[in-house]
């Protein structure tokens, strides 16, 4: 009785379809946008979307530059409309995961010496 060896299934062609299919998928996902301002946020496993209700949104990007509502704005600007917000308004904070946590930390203190309690920190789902 003699078996033949080498007779199985030959996966390899299926691997190179594969990979190729990986290529595409990450090469198109890099053309997809999150809005005017490129800022790559963190992944976190308990991300939420925000609710939908009126929103102040904050932004640092990759150079630490701060933006209001996606206009471009100096610290003191940031500043002075920290102090115009009401504490009702939800504040949505964004930052760029190669941004300085300094410039994080700095929005964060502002908002804490208005007692400016009512904010999210955006992160990606992972």
């Amino acid at each position: 009785m003699h078996i033949k060896r080498g007779e199985g299934l030959n996966i390899v062609p299926f691997i190179d379809i594969m990979l190729v299919l990986l290529a595409i998928v990450l090469s198109v996902s890099t053309f997809i946008a999150q809005g005017q301002i490129p800022i790559e946020i963190p992944k976190a496993s308990a991300s939420q979307a925000p609710k939908d209700e009126k929103k102040f949104v904050i932004a640092v990007n990759a150079e630490n530059q701060f933006f209001i509502n996606e206009k471009l704005s100096s610290f003191d600007e940031l500043k002075d409309k920290i102090n115009q917000i009401s504490p009702k308004i939800l504040i949505e904070l964004k930052s760029d995961k190669e941004s300085k946590f300094d410039a994080f930390i700095q929005i964060l203190n502002l908002l804490k010496e208005k007692n400016h309690e009512n904010f999210v920190i955006s992160t990606q789902k992972d």
